[in-house]
């Protein structure tokens, strides 16, 4: 199925479905929906990052420290963080991804989604889909860190790594 076709639950800002539509016209309309950001780290804690293809409907060719993407029409966030981190990693078998928190993503200028924050250790090899993932390696949280004025970085992730950061400072 082409991802443009797959269908989404369209959400107020209650995060409360509103609507069905297909993800192209969600897209193309600017309408709010649900994602799932998955932070993966591997044994020694290094975070996973990879750079997304140019063929990406959203965000092509920038870098995310994230593993993720849209919720599909009546699917719940656990699923959908599940389902998407082991389609991106390229994996079967990972662990319940652990939810963090959720915040409403809104770049005020038409994308807008409810996005719901998790993590999840991979100890299992990866091999990320190459229709997704032009570049992939595990970092250290330092070099992430030093990296972040160097690369450019997919702006939803970003916004979602430093509200990790906070919330993990409060915690």
């Amino acid at each position: 199925m082409n991802p443009a076709d797959e269908m989404l639950d369209i959400v107020d800002e209650h995060d409360r479905v509103v609507a069905r539509v297909a993800r192209g016209e969600a897209y193309a309309r600017g309408l709010r929906h649900r994602c799932v950001f998955i932070q993966a780290r591997d044994r020694e804690g290094r975070i996973f990052v990879h750079r997304r293809t140019a063929a990406k409907l959203v965000f092509p060719s920038l870098y995310d420290m994230f593993v993720g993407g849209v919720v599909g029409a009546g699917e719940s966030y656990d699923d959908a963080a599940l389902r998407e981190a082991e389609e991106e990693l390229g994996v079967s078998g990972l662990p319940r991804p652990e939810p963090l928190f959720k915040f409403l993503y809104d770049d005020g200028a038409g994308r807008s989604w409810w996005s719901a924050v998790y993590r999840v250790r991979c100890d299992l090899p990866v091999h990320p889909q190459v229709e997704e993932v032009a570049w992939h390696g595990f970092l250290p949280e330092d070099e992430v860190e030093r990296r972040l004025t160097d690369w450019a970085w997919v702006p939803d992730g970003l916004a979602a790594y430093e509200r990790l950061k906070a919330y993990r400072s409060m915690g």
